[in-house]
């Protein structure tokens, strides 16, 4: 039985060797015929995209028809002079002056409005306004059962009223404060807002269950925390364990919402965290790995010039020339979309969060895997804005129910996700048709927890079930963000009826064919993965 079993399990080694040949061999393939069209699609096109301007790199384009990535991209400069600023003065005020919570929140306080200041102008007022009334409301109805809506109802009214009237005007509070209209700064405070709001209604559940039991058992927490073990403390446990109630002041209240490191962008941090650390700063990055980390975005930010030369994929969503395109270039363009996407988020929130490591507050990590190693919607979600899901999961899944109520919560957090975002049919439809995906994924997976397979055959057969699952799943994401993102609502019925077609479905089988290697390929990754720990 033994000699059996260990030839049965040499074959099977053998087996998945050559399988991860064929895997790697299909995927140099796909790139390389991925690339090539790209360059030729970016070539034969150029002229008539929107968004491109001179660059640097061999006299090429470059691709800046993202305003985000513009913007940012234009002032990298002047961030990076400011920052630097802050993070030195903030450190040397802390080392010599000794500051804990109350004196590092005072000083951070002023110097974040004074950027808030040049952002938003005269705009602060309704910053700071909308913060104060939130601020006694949870202080008002923390200990009572309206708690949760009065929070709610607040944060989701000013949510909404703040696209409506697009940050409102001062007019409406007075002919006398109209002149102030001519002083809003040089960013829509309203969109910066957003975050705010999430970080408002976390000080306000935390302060809530502050004055409850706490359900973290931090002793059991330490046993299974490799990060906890080795004398660090990791962010969930920061989350979890409730501050000392002197920490819920104004001061630290109003200093969490506007801490200048993390206010355009996030990542976003919940209240017990940020200020646990403002006492204690983070320990878990040393300084050597605080600078390689600076290294490794330096990298990242080359790569993305490198793309953004060479291939023109946002122009090509934003220029609405993807309809004039054959199937396999409309995947082509929505898959480049959707990397060049992950590309600049990952960017944008590794940037504000180094500053923020800088300065003494380590945020969760955004963009912790990269969009190509997904295979499921639960795992992309977790690992795209990783920090928006943590905040999620914390104040909206497990206060509705957790995994009791999963097939309705997702419903709920999506469209609160699609409104957070903004107000736009094309995002509430990338959230439902995002719900819709996830029911089949939820009930194949309760199916595939209690299967177990009792021999090699019964394992194969679910690891293909799996693979062509994962398959599934990727062509479900991808329509899903090319709605959201590229085509809208009201592509769907062209994209439907253009890859039904006879020249479409060669190409929508040749997408799932790659998609069943992708996550054939993802599963090798995992399992080495796994292996080496």
């Amino acid at each position: 039985m033994y000699m059996g079993g260990r030839g049965a399990a040499m074959k099977n080694s053998s087996w998945e060797r050559r399988e991860l040949i064929f895997l790697i061999l299909y995927a140099i393939v796909f790139y390389a015929i991925i690339i090539r069209r790209s360059l030729q699609l970016s070539h034969d096109h150029y002229g008539k995209l929107r968004g491109l301007r001179p660059g640097w790199v061999s006299d090429r384009l470059n691709d800046v028809s993202d305003a985000q990535w513009r913007n940012f991209r234009g002032n990298l400069p002047l961030l990076t002079i400011v920052f630097g600023s802050f993070a030195l003065v903030a450190n040397s005020f802390r080392a010599y002056f000794h500051f804990k919570a109350r004196g590092m929140s005072i000083f951070w306080l002023l110097i974040s409005l004074t950027y808030l200041s040049y952002l938003h102008g005269a705009c602060i007022i309704f910053i700071l306004a909308i913060s104060s009334i939130n601020f006694l409301l949870v202080k008002i109805f923390a200990q009572t059962k309206y708690f949760s809506s009065v929070l709610w109802i607040f944060n989701i009214s000013f949510l909404l009223c703040n696209r409506v009237y697009e940050g409102y005007s001062f007019s409406i509070l007075g002919h006398r404060l109209a002149y102030l209209d001519n002083f809003r700064g040089t960013f829509r405070w309203h969109i910066c807002f957003n975050f705010v709001i999430l970080r408002m209604i976390s000080f306000g559940y935390d302060y809530h269950w502050a004055h409850r039991d706490s359900r973290f058992d931090h002793k059991k927490h330490i046993q299974r925390c490799h990060i906890c073990k080795s004398g660090k403390t990791c962010y969930h446990s920061l989350q979890e364990r409730s501050v000392q109630n002197d920490k819920f002041s104004f001061s630290i209240y109003l200093c969490y919402l506007v801490y200048a490191p993390l206010y355009i962008a996030g990542p976003v941090l919940g209240f017990n965290a940020f200020a646990s650390q403002l006492d204690m700063p983070q320990n878990n990055y040393s300084t050597r790995e605080v600078i390689w980390y600076g290294i490794r975005w330096v990298f990242s930010l080359f790569l993305m010039e490198i793309m953004t030369h060479l291939f023109y994929y946002n122009a090509f969503a934003i220029s609405g020339l993807w309809k004039q395109l054959s199937p396999l270039d409309v995947f082509i363009i929505g898959y480049g979309v959707l990397n060049f996407m992950w590309l600049k988020f990952f960017l944008l929130w590794r940037y504000f969060r180094f500053w923020s490591l800088i300065s003494g507050i380590e945020a969760p990590e955004n963009m912790p895997r990269c969009i190509n190693n997904c295979y499921n919607l639960e795992s992309f979600w977790k690992n795209w804005h990783a920090s928006f899901n943590k905040w999620l999961v914390r104040y909206m899944y497990i206060p509705l129910g957790g995994s009791r109520r999963k097939l309705l919560n997702v419903w709920v957090i999506f469209t609160f996700v699609a409104i957070w975002h903004d107000l736009e049919w094309k995002l509430l439809s990338w959230a439902w048709l995002t719900c819709l995906f996830f029911i089949p994924e939820m009930i194949v997976k309760s199916a595939a927890n209690a299967f177990q397979a009792e021999n090699a055959f019964g394992h194969f057969v679910f690891r293909e079930l799996s693979a062509v699952a994962g398959a599934v799943t990727i062509t479900c994401l991808m329509v899903a963000n090319l709605v959201g993102y590229v085509i809208g609502p009201s592509g769907i019925n062209w994209l439907i009826s253009r890859f039904l077609q006879k020249e479409g479905l060669p190409i929508l089988g040749g997408m799932f064919v790659t998609f069943y290697v992708g996550t054939k390929l993802m599963f090798h990754i995992h399992e080495a993965k796994q292996r080496s720990h």
